[in-house]
């Protein structure tokens, strides 16, 4: 499917894809604004998630690496810097794992590598906080007046344990570009992960952002941007 996206600026394109919940108007703010400058910008809304409609979401991450893909035909775009954070960061391995010929460079963050030995713990605590949106009126009216009924879906979908997709954010060797992979230093694992990236392949290059979690490029947007900004100049 031809996904919904906002694009601003012009020149080389850089496309950002949001994280889980949010869409092209609600996430990458700051981001959107200062590459906007000097780069077309790119936000589209995954599947499911704001005005990209679907109710399918079975086979979320291949299907979503094909609608970018579609998408990218349908703007006449040959290869693009792609940007993701969390959900929208395994969808940017997927795609660039299945597509590298349309991929310049790829910037991760909110990426976990393999499986914590603490992860059932650690799920747990994420599905019963994802679960508890449900309970509260305010969060269904805002989630479903942003994505239609449909957001529930991917409640249920992160209430799976094997939801997350280790088998493809355990090895990125297939992926030939300049990669740069950001972590917020509280997230341990995420930090661990990038070290571990880095050390496995010379053309992964690795951020640790202090006063940052998972989400790093909404924790501190200034810090993400520079970063990236040094990146893209560099490679």
């Amino acid at each position: 499917m031809i996904l919904h996206t906002e694009i601003q600026g012009s020149g080389e394109a850089i496309v950002f894809l949001h994280t889980g919940l949010q869409t092209s108007k609600t996430d990458f703010i700051q981001q959107q604004a200062l590459f906007s400058e000097n780069y077309q910008v790119i936000t589209p809304d995954l599947r499911g998630h704001g005005m990209s409609a679907s109710m399918d979401i079975s086979n979320f991450f291949e299907d979503s690496a094909n609608d970018l893909n579609e998408t990218f035909e349908n703007l006449g775009l040959e290869s693009v810097h792609l940007a993701g954070a969390s959900l929208g960061a395994l969808v940017a391995i997927y795609f660039a794992k299945r597509f590298p010929d349309k991929v310049k460079t790829l910037i991760l963050s909110g990426v976990t590598k393999e499986k914590p030995s603490n992860w059932k713990i650690l799920h747990q605590q994420d599905a019963d906080m994802q679960a508890g949106l449900l309970d509260n009126a305010e969060a269904v009216s805002y989630f479903t007046e942003l994505h239609g009924a449909g957001w529930k879906r991917f409640i249920k979908l992160g209430q799976s344990e094997d939801w997350y997709p280790f088998n493809e954010t355990s090895d990125l060797s297939a992926i030939a570009c300049p990669i740069l992979v950001i972590a917020g230093e509280s997230s341990p694992h995420e930090c661990r992960s990038a070290v571990e990236y880095s050390s496995a392949q010379e053309n992964i290059h690795i951020s640790i952002i202090p006063f940052a979690s998972h989400l790093v490029h909404s924790e501190q947007p200034e810090a993400y941007s520079e970063v990236t900004g040094r990146f893209l100049l560099n490679i």
